[in-house]
C-alpha cells in the first residue's frame, strides 16, 4: 500500500528538517501495547532563531512536540491513540523526574501535533477543539490539560510560512507546494535537500502498480520538475568540469591568476567557458584575460 510509503517519505521529511534543531526521533516506541511515535522532538537547550525559516512548522518546533502526519484524514481512533502516546511519554517523564527527585516543568511535557489533510467539523467538534489567538487557521486546539492540536492542512492559508506543513497534503494542495518549493531561491537551506526528498517519493511511487488518483498526480506533477532539474545537474557537472579545464589552461599559459579573477570565471556560462577555452591560446599576460572578461560583460 502507498500509504507506508507516504509515511516513510513524512518521517525522512520532518526528522530532515528539524535536525538542526534539536534531537529527532522517528518511530520512537512507547510503554503499553506496541506503539511508535512518528516524530518525537525534543528542542536544542540554545535553540537557534533560524527554525523561524521553518515558518509554523518552526513554531511547533520551538518547545519539545510529538508530531503524527497521516496521509489519509485521521480517524477518531487515530486521534485518540496519538493521544495515548502523549500521556504514556509524559507518564515516563514523571517517573524519570521523581526516580532523580526532580520536578518536571510544563515546558518539558511534549505537546501533541496530529497533522491531518482534512476533518470535518463533527470530528472537531467531538474532540472540542476551539481556535486560539494568534493562530493560522486550521490549527485547532483541543483543551489544554490534553496539550494537543490537530492541524488540518487543507486549511492553512496559502503563505510562505505554511509551506512546509503542506508539503505534507494531498492532491493540489501537495502540487501547489512543490512548485513553491521548487521556486525557493538555489541557496535556500532546505530547497535541495527537500526536492530529493520528494523525488525519492516519485520513484517509490513510480514502482507501486496500486496508485490512488493523487499519487498519480504528484508523479505526472514531479516528472517536468525531475527531468528538469536531472538536466540543470548534468549542465552543471560540464560546467563545473568546463572550469577546472579552463583554470587548468589559463595557469599554464599565463601563469597564476588571482582569486577575483577566477570567481569572474566561475560565473561564466557553459558557453562562454567553451569560448574562454578557445580565446586563451591567443592569451601572452593576465592583461588579456581581464580584457576578454570585460568584453563578456559589455
Amino acid at each position: 500500500m502507498t500509504r507506508f510509503i507516504h509515511d516513510k517519505f513524512a518521517k525522512d521529511y520532518l526528522e530532515e528538517l528539524l535536525k538542526d534543531y534539536g534531537e529527532v526521533k522517528a518511530s520512537e516506541k512507547v510503554s503499553g501495547e506496541i506503539k511508535e511515535i512518528d516524530v518525537l522532538f525534543t528542542p536544542a537547550k540554545q535553540q537557534s532563531s533560524n527554525i523561524q525559516i521553518l515558518g509554523l512548522l518552526g513554531r511547533f518546533a520551538q518547545q519539545p512536540a510529538i508530531i503524527e502526519p497521516y496521509r489519509n484524514p485521521a480517524s477518531t481512533d487515530e486521534i485518540c491513540d496519538c493521544t495515548l502516546k502523549l500521556l504514556e511519554v509524559k507518564a515516563l517523564l514523571r517517573r524519570e523526574a521523581k526516580a532523580s527527585k526532580t520536578k518536571l516543568q510544563d515546558l518539558e511535557i511534549p505537546k501533541l501535533w496530529v497533522l491531518t489533510p482534512t476533518i470535518s467539523e463533527t470530528r472537531l467538534s467531538s474532540f472540542g477543539t476551539m481556535q486560539k489567538a494568534g493562530w493560522l487557521s486550521g490549527v485547532h486546539f483541543l483543551p489544554d490539560a490534553l496539550r494537543t492540536a490537530i492541524v488540518a492542512i487543507h486549511q492553512l492559508p496559502q503563505t510562505p510560512e505554511t509551506l512546509w506543513l503542506r508539503l505534507l497534503g494531498r492532491g493540489s494542495v501537495q502540487s501547489q507546494a512543490i512548485v513553491e518549493l521548487q521556486a525557493l531561491p538555489l541557496d535556500h537551506p532546505y530547497q535541495k535537500a527537500t526536492l530529493e526528498l520528494v523525488y525519492n517519493l516519485r520513484e517509490n511511487l513510480r514502482v507501486n502498480q496500486e496508485l490512488e488518483a493523487d499519487d498519480r498526480e504528484l508523479i505526472m506533477r514531479l516528472e517536468p520538475l525531475y527531468q528538469r532539474d536531472r538536466e540543470q545537474a548534468i549542465q552543471e557537472g560540464n560546467k563545473q568540469g568546463e572550469q577546472r579545464l579552463v583554470l587548468r589552461l589559463l595557469n599554464r599559459r599565463i601563469g597564476e591568476i588571482d582569486t577575483s579573477l577566477i570567481e569572474r570565471i566561475q560565473g561564466l556560462l557553459l558557453e562562454q567557458l567553451e569560448n574562454l577555452g578557445e580565446a586563451l591560446l591567443d592569451f601572452s599576460s593576465v592583461a588579456d584575460l581581464e580584457t576578454w572578461l570585460n568584453q563578456q560583460s559589455i
